[in-house]
């Protein structure tokens, strides 16, 4: 199109940015730049979008971050004609800007959902581990820890008698600990919309956590005070945060 003779009486209002795409186009040299950019920035945009889904992929991130990194690597280095053990300073800024935006996303969700993602090298051991466990033999197979099964409570049984299967141990103690439903939580969550309200958006999330800590803890502090039982204090929280109106409270 552009070596075209039209090309050059395209754009008569702008002959100079005609010229100037045409050269561009037919310049290899700017071909060659645009690929180097496609090519070290090509791992990001596909870790972006694998993670831009509604598909379940926090157990990948952690690993999917590390490949990532080495993969900008070794196109920058291949670009460069340098050694892996060499500085390139453009790789440095690279890095310097994909760690910070790591440093600022990222949670310790990411690593647990790692620890727990049996595709990695430990699932062979945590399946030989469950295998003595089923089948009560080797470290299982004591009098002991048998009877105890039925009578003790799980996460005490683990305690007592996982120390040789530390991965299944620490499994169990994962599952064991946690709640059957999120009913436990719903007050933080009230009390955590209480502080971070419209009016008090520009808190940033260490604040709020520090101040949702604070709330509850004196919540708890005050059931212990005679005021809680009378005065114009008594039970003052029986509605929780949403203090307005005292309808439809139920019982504390």
């Amino acid at each position: 199109m552009v070596i075209s003779e039209e090309w050059s009486t395209y754009r008569d209002d702008d002959i100079g940015k005609a010229s100037f795409v045409k050269e561009k186009i037919v310049d290899d040299d700017w071909w060659e730049k645009v690929s180097y950019i496609i090519d070290f920035t090509r791992s990001i945009y596909e870790m972006i979008r694998f993670c831009d889904t509604d598909k379940p992929c926090l157990h990948l991130v952690y690993e999917m971050w590390d490949s990532m990194i080495e993969k900008v690597k070794a196109e920058i280095y291949k670009r460069e004609k340098r050694s892996m053990s060499e500085f390139s300073p453009f790789y440095d800024v690279v890095y310097e800007i994909l760690v910070a935006r790591w440093t600022k996303n990222n949670t310790p969700l990411h690593c647990l959902a790692h620890s727990l993602n049996p595709s990695n090298e430990d699932h062979v051991k945590v399946m030989q581990e469950y295998a003595l466990f089923s089948m009560k033999s080797g470290h299982f197979e004591d009098l002991t820890s048998i009877s105890m099964m039925s009578t003790m409570d799980p996460k005490s049984w683990w305690a007592n008698f996982g120390a040789k299967t530390l991965l299944l141990q620490a499994l169990a103690f994962r599952l064991l600990g946690k709640p059957s439903s999120s009913s436990c939580a719903e007050r933080n969550w009230s009390t955590y919309s209480f502080i971070h309200s419209l009016r008090r958006n520009r808190l940033n999330p260490s604040h709020v956590q520090d101040l949702v800590f604070i709330h509850n803890n004196l919540r708890l502090l005050s059931r212990n005070s005679d005021q809680y039982e009378g005065e114009k204090t008594k039970i003052w929280d029986v509605g929780g945060d949403g203090f307005d109106s005292m309808e439809d409270v139920g019982f504390l």
